[in-house]
């Protein structure tokens, strides 16, 4: 099985500055998370954008969305920033005879401490079993568009 893996950016791939206290959306960081988990099955990345999802437009979603759908594989996986990977997984719901997972993180991969690890083996184990539609996979939980709400104060993705 290949995996097509497009990344966008989000907070899965920031890089923070401390003494700024700002960031900036860094190279992807799932290459060496996929490496260093020795997984078995066959992926390709592309890096689609760079940029927080907050930033992310509709021009940009059609572009996500043309990438996605003349993607030969059947099995996609989405690396999305948090606020606003639920607009884009909904923007992607009506291509067809595809299983299209969004995943992101609420803490950089690159930090100690990431949820990005433990989503990404999720929503890897989603593309492979799940059929064909638009998911997104965060904290453990499958939704699917209109389903879910990001919980700021609680940093979770939540049924409505």
């Amino acid at each position: 099985m290949n995996i097509k893996i497009f990344t966008t950016g989000g907070t899965f791939d920031k890089v923070y500055f401390d003494a700024k206290s700002d960031y900036t959306i860094g190279e992807p960081q799932i290459a060496e998370i996929l490496r260093d988990a020795n997984v078995s099955f066959d992926f390709d990345i592309e890096s689609i954008l760079r940029k927080d999802s907050l930033e992310i437009t509709d021009k940009d979603r059609e572009l996500i969305y043309e990438k996605v759908s003349s993607e030969p594989s059947q099995h996609i996986l989405i690396i999305h920033g948090t606020d606003t990977m639920l607009q884009t997984a909904d923007s992607l719901s009506s291509i067809p005879d595809k299983t299209i997972i969004l995943v992101g993180a609420m803490q950089p991969a690159r930090f100690r401490v990431t949820d990005a690890i433990f989503n990404t083996g999720f929503a890897i184990a989603a593309a492979q079993f799940r059929p064909a539609g638009v998911y997104v996979a965060m904290n453990g939980m499958l939704f699917t568009p209109g389903q879910a709400v990001k919980n700021s104060s609680e940093g979770r993705f939540e049924y409505l």
